[in-house]
């Protein structure tokens, strides 16, 4: 029940996830706002995780991990919403286009910025703001279901059994962003003021470079499904019977410890300690138990190869569906269509695969280290083909060609 759980919580976040990716041109043309801002909205999901993750993972996995996932899945579904807010608060698209179409090229000079923002509604100055904490207040609700998720079942699973179930969470979320990116596809073909203005009497197609879609009706869908997604964890248990392989001798003090808070052998469930009480008790071994565990090299490689696998992955998956509507002249809803049916299943396939290879041949810390090192290399060198693949700048008239089409 807990990995069913886990698994809805995973794919829920994820979908939310990757639908904010998927909105990125959307939601610069909905609020005027350039690329690079659109990349500090999108990383303020990090940020928000950063700011509280070291606590939640280190207090959190000693007190009731379920309900703590559970108050994190909530969070993060009023940070959904939140993201959904300026749709509704701020006037139609549609009533304020004559500001936003001129047939006048813009000059990059500061007065004809500020003249040009002048132009535009307050609300869409300022509430592209919301976005901004309502993807924060996700990053702060995302933190407890990684890490606290895979602590219960390390605990809890046979250790031959351990892997397999972590794969089978990370190939189930990674079908979430497969449904985020076909969710933002749909929503882009929908009219962003749909169930406010006849459709009927919009110009505009998809096509068209101002065509705004209906960016907010996916974060409501994305926001309720994470909302349901928390449900479950009320009801589990904060620890479970210890298999007979967790109590080996020959197992560390390290390794054992975030297991000591689990049933006896007559399986009855200790009561819980207040949380004021248990704070006070171990807030000094923090510090130490940080300090131990940055002196782990293992860990540190680990970390600094993780650190650069997602410098990489973030930047791609973020940017790549602009990249591909702007160089190769396709829309934002086909953008995305392909992101979510090429890409993630590849990715759904390498997660499974390695689970059921980690369990099929037992491999160790050793064994999975030279595994991940030889896909790793593998996926660079596929990754050079992306050098070969491109298109001739387009021709513009009066900046690459004359108006006579002459260099």
């Amino acid at each position: 029940m807990f990995f069913a759980a886990l698994s809805f919580a995973y794919f829920s976040k994820e979908l939310s996830g990757s639908y904010m990716k998927s909105t990125i041109t959307q939601l610069e043309r909905r609020f005027d706002i350039p690329s690079y801002l659109i990349g500090i909205i999108d990383g303020s999901f990090e940020i928000g995780n950063l700011l509280v993750i070291s606590f939640v993972s280190y207090f959190g996995a000693k007190l009731h991990r379920p309900k703590i996932i559970a108050v994190g899945c909530i969070l993060m579904s009023l940070g959904t919403f939140l993201i959904a807010m300026p749709h509704f608060t701020c006037g139609r698209s549609s009533e304020n286009a004559t500001s936003h179409l001129s047939p006048c090229p813009v000059n990059s000079s500061s007065s004809n910025n500020n003249d040009r923002l002048s132009l535009l509604p307050s609300s869409s100055v300022s509430l592209w703001m919301y976005v901004l904490l309502g993807n924060v207040l996700r990053g702060i609700g995302e933190t407890p279901v990684q890490p606290l998720g895979i602590s219960y079942i390390d605990d809890y699973a046979q250790s031959e059994n351990a892997a397999l179930y972590i794969g089978c969470v990370q190939t189930i979320a990674v079908i979430g962003p497969a449904f985020g990116f076909l969710l933002g596809s749909l929503c882009t073909k929908i009219y962003v003021d749909i169930g406010f203005v006849d459709t009927e009497t919009v110009t505009i197609t998809p096509e068209d470079g101002h065509w705004v879609g209906a960016w907010w009706l996916g974060y409501l869908i994305a926001g309720t499904i994470t909302l349901m997604s928390a449900v479950p964890f009320w009801f589990l248990p904060k620890s479970l019977p210890v298999h007979v392989d967790k109590h080996d001798s020959s197992c560390t003090q390290d390794q054992t410890r975030f297991i000591k808070d689990s049933p006896n052998m007559d399986h009855k469930i200790r009561p819980e300690e207040p949380f004021i009480d248990y704070l006070g008790k171990h807030k000094y071994e923090f510090v130490p138990t940080l300090k131990s565990l940055l002196r782990n090299p293992v860990y540190i490689i680990y970390l600094c190869v993780t650190i650069i696998q997602f410098n990489s992955l973030i930047g791609m998956v973020t940017y790549k569906p602009k990249y591909i509507e702007q160089h190769y002249g396709q829309s934002a809803s086909k953008a995305n269509f392909l992101m979510g049916m090429i890409n993630i299943p590849a990715v759904a396939f390498g997660m499974f695969s390695g689970a059921v290879v980690m369990k099929k041949y037992k491999l160790g810390v050793l064994g999975a280290t030279k595994f991940a090192f030889g896909t790793s290399l593998l996926g660079y060198f596929l990754s050079l083909l992306f050098l070969a693949m491109s298109c001739e700048n387009s021709k513009v008239a009066g900046i690459t060609v004359s108006y006579a089409g002459y260099v």
